[in-house]
């Protein structure tokens, strides 16, 4: 048994659960599973805490609270996943019908599934064509809390994190600065940046990741997600990771 320590963690209100399942398949540490009806926490080492889990669920089930729990244990979570791929089981469920079961109509939260894309071109639309450019998103979703900290998204990827404002400033974000990247944003202000720092750290320290680009505004309260990068890379032991920090002005032009 492994250490225990005061930390965050997924808590499952069991009487608004309704058992859909649509938390399991967005756990990438297959710590949930549908038991009985009811989806449930299996055992607090499989919980990194970051509550990927939580825009999934249609009744508000699921919350992270802070409280004494044995520490997160990768090695155990690698056994569990292992499991599961011998099982052919990809969703953690132990009851399946009801894992594969549709969310309920205005329930959910499609924008958590993941999903790759093939972006177009990176060519600017005709000036005589204004909205005519192809995009350049290749996954969803893109908001740091929601990306998976694994997969196929960071193989061998460029990396473009980005301040929320940036793509409302940037008149040719996609074709200047998201072509060929796969993308994570999220605001250094206004967000808790310390969930953000810890799954950065995951994502650096687990994916062959090849490059990174961070893009923010030049007000100062942006420049925190610099900050925050860099912190993950140093945790993660991956400073040997190219970093290229943008500065993008309200007018819309890139600053020197």
């Amino acid at each position: 048994m492994g250490k225990t320590l005061t930390r965050k963690i997924v808590k499952i209100d069991e009487d608004r659960c309704n058992g859909c399942g649509a938390c399991v398949p967005s756990c990438a540490e297959g710590a949930i599973a549908v038991i009985d009806g009811k989806a449930r926490l299996l055992a607090d080492n499989l919980c990194d805490g970051l509550g990927n889990c939580l825009g999934t669920c249609p009744e508000d089930a699921i919350i992270i609270e802070e409280r004494p729990a044995v520490a997160f244990d990768e090695e155990a979570v690698r056994q569990r996943l292992g499991r599961l791929r011998r099982a052919g089981d990809d969703t953690g469920s132990l009851s399946k019908p009801q894992a594969a079961a549709a969310p309920p109509a205005g329930g959910g939260c499609p924008g958590a599934r993941v999903r790759m894309m093939a972006p177009g071109p990176a060519t600017a639309a005709p000036a005589d064509e204004p909205g005519q450019a192809a995009s350049q998103l290749g996954h969803w979703p893109v908001q740091l809390a929601l990306v998976p900290p694994a997969g196929p998204i960071w193989q061998d990827a460029d990396v473009l994190i980005a301040a929320d404002c940036v793509a409302f400033a940037l008149p040719d974000f996609h074709q200047r600065l998201l072509a060929g990247k796969s993308l994570a944003v999220a605001c250094p202000k206004l967000d808790n940046v310390q969930p953000y720092i810890e799954k950065l750290t995951r994502i650096f320290a687990d994916n062959p990741v090849r490059s990174i680009t961070v893009a923010h505004m030049e007000v100062p309260c942006c420049s925190g997600i610099v900050h925050m990068v860099r912190t993950a890379l140093q945790e993660a032991g991956r400073e040997d990771i190219p970093v290229t920090d943008v500065t993008v002005g309200v007018d819309g032009t890139i600053r020197p």
